[in-house]
């Protein structure tokens, strides 16, 4: 078995290991292994991706660094949320150069922003309510991306972006809900288990399509 077809393992392997086995304390450590399976996935992104790689693989690639980063920055807040919200330009430039228009996917903007209006209004209070106004404006930025990059995902047709996307949108909304608004049972397991998910399914989303897929993909039907 090459490197390639064992790290889907590995990275399984490793973000159970974070999640359920390694102690809080000593931090270092937890932090460490946190990171672990994030490297796996970027190693594991650039296997996949073809050897006449464009931007859209490049790009994602680096989205994928700067998520790390944010893994590791997230002790300061800003600093890791600034991080992620790199990381989601980057994923969302490369998306933008696998688009693919559809009036049905098109029409998907409506629920996303709907669903960020409430999140970003339910933060904005609970901030304004804390004292913590300082955030709101990175909070709410954030937030525009994130539901931006998940459209320019679905946008693409391509069903691990799009699953990949999702669980990321997901993944922080439950976080910054357990953060900032009221704490959610479990919420440790739901954020990384969905966030890990996400990466993985981002970094597979840069295997190339087989030739009857990618022929499916652009028949009319498929396209709405």
């Amino acid at each position: 078995m090459t490197l390639k077809y064992a790290l889907p393992a590995l990275i399984l392997l490793t973000s159970a290991l974070y999640m359920f086995i390694i102690p809080a304390e000593p931090h270092a450590v937890k932090l460490l292994f946190k990171l672990i399976p994030m490297w796996l996935m970027i190693s594991y992104a650039y296997l996949n991706s073809p050897d006449n790689s464009n931007r859209f693989h490049w790009f994602t690639q680096i989205g994928l660094i700067f998520c790390m980063l944010g893994d590791g920055l997230l002790g300061w807040f800003v600093i890791g949320l600034s991080a992620f919200l790199i990381g989601h330009l980057f994923y969302l430039s490369g998306f933008l150069r696998q688009w693919r228009f559809s009036w049905l996917r098109a029409v998907t903007l409506l629920p996303i922003a709907g669903y960020a209006a409430y999140i970003g209004t339910q933060l904005v209070h609970s901030l304004a309510q804390d004292n913590k106004q300082e955030l709101i404006i990175p909070v709410v930025l954030y937030i525009t991306v994130i539901g931006l990059m998940t459209w320019s995902a679905i946008m693409t047709g391509r069903i691990w972006a799009i699953i990949g996307a999702i669980l990321f949108m997901i993944s922080d909304s439950i976080l910054s809900w357990n953060l900032f608004i009221s704490e959610i049972e479990y919420a440790g397991t739901l954020i990384m288990g969905t966030y890990y998910t996400a990466q993985f399914c981002i970094a597979r989303n840069l295997r190339p399509r087989s030739p009857s897929t990618a022929e499916h993909a652009e028949s009319p039907t498929v396209a709405g």
